[in-house]
C-alpha cells in the first residue's frame, strides 16, 4: 500500500513538471514576442481635393525587434476598408497595386509615402476635417496587433 502511494505521487509529481514545462516552454516565446513591439509613427491622411471616397494614409513602421515582421492586412473603424499598395512605374506610366503584405525586418523601418507603399483608405464613415486623427490597425503575420494614430491633412500636404 505504501509502495502504490509512492508511486501515485511520483507520477503525479511527474506529470505536474511535465505540465509545467510545457506551459513555459509555450508561453515564454509568446511572451518575448509581446515585449517587443513594432511602432507606427508620423502618420498622417492625405485628403482629395473634392469630396471623394477614397484616400491614401502614410506613416513610418519601425521594427525593433530581432526578427522580422509581416504586416498582412490593416483596418479602421473610420473607413469601410484599409488595404496596402504600392505604387510602381511601368514603361513611364505610374500605376498603383494592391500588396498581400508588407516585411519591414528586424531594426529596419518601413516607410509609406507618397509615390511609394501607402494605405489606401476607402469610403470614410464620416466626414474628415484638416486636423482630426484616425486609427489603423495593423495586423501582423503573427496575429498581433499594432495601432496607429494618422492625422488628417489637407490634399496639398506632402508630410
Amino acid at each position: 500500500a505504501v509502495a502504490c502511494r509512492y508511486h501515485r505521487r511520483m507520477a503525479m509529481q511527474r506529470a505536474l513538471s511535465w505540465s509545467l514545462a510545457m506551459l513555459l516552454g509555450v508561453s515564454a516565446p509568446s511572451a518575448c514576442a509581446s515585449d517587443c513591439a513594432p511602432a507606427v509613427e508620423g502618420g498622417w491622411v492625405r485628403k482629395p481635393p473634392a469630396d471623394l471616397p477614397m484616400l491614401a494614409a502614410y506613416a513610418r513602421i519601425t521594427n525593433r525587434c530581432g526578427d522580422a515582421i509581416v504586416v498582412v492586412s490593416a483596418s479602421s473603424p473610420a473607413f469601410s476598408e484599409v488595404t496596402l499598395h504600392a505604387t510602381t512605374v511601368e514603361g513611364g506610366i505610374s500605376r498603383m497595386r494592391a500588396v498581400d503584405s508588407l516585411r519591414v525586418g528586424a531594426g529596419k523601418v518601413a516607410v509609406l509615402e507618397p509615390g511609394g507603399m501607402h494605405l489606401m483608405l476607402m469610403q470614410p464613415r464620416r466626414k474628415l476635417r484638416d486636423g482630426d486623427l484616425v486609427g489603423i490597425s495593423f495586423r501582423l503575420a503573427d496575429g498581433r496587433e499594432v495601432q496607429g494614430r494618422f492625422e488628417v491633412k489637407g490634399p496639398r500636404a506632402v508630410r
